[in-house]
């Protein structure tokens, strides 16, 4: 084999291994991606929706309510809020929200007593 052929298969070779390793590689994350189950010490993330398998948002846990602080929202079956557990954009202190059939706030529990400063 001549220098000038060198040139030319062995990077060719090397780019086939290196795509085929890397092939392995992408279809094993894939993989698990798509399994049933995720174990972690610690997850970071701005926001976590579950949904049904009709695309439905069951659960949405995150800054939800125009700029308010962290909450929790739960949602039926067709998506409509249930319950939510956080703070309010207009409000500092926490709630637990009821919403009717229609989603329309039905009520709520906060705190009653005033915070010591």
């Amino acid at each position: 084999m001549t220098s000038r052929e060198r040139w030319t298969v062995y990077p060719l070779l090397f780019l086939a291994i290196g795509l085929a390793v890397r092939a392995a590689i992408v279809a094993d994350d894939d993989r698990a991606a798509r399994d049933d189950g995720l174990e972690t010490g610690q997850l970071v993330c701005r926001e976590l929706i579950v949904t049904g398998t009709d695309g439905t948002v069951l659960v949405h846990l995150g800054r939800v309510v125009g700029g308010g602080g962290g909450r929790i929202e739960v949602k039926d079956g067709t998506g409509v809020d249930a319950i939510a557990i956080g703070t309010r954009p207009d409000r500092r202190d926490g709630a637990v929200e009821f919403f009717d059939a229609t989603g329309e706030p039905a009520g709520s529990l906060t705190a009653t007593e005033p915070r010591l400063p």
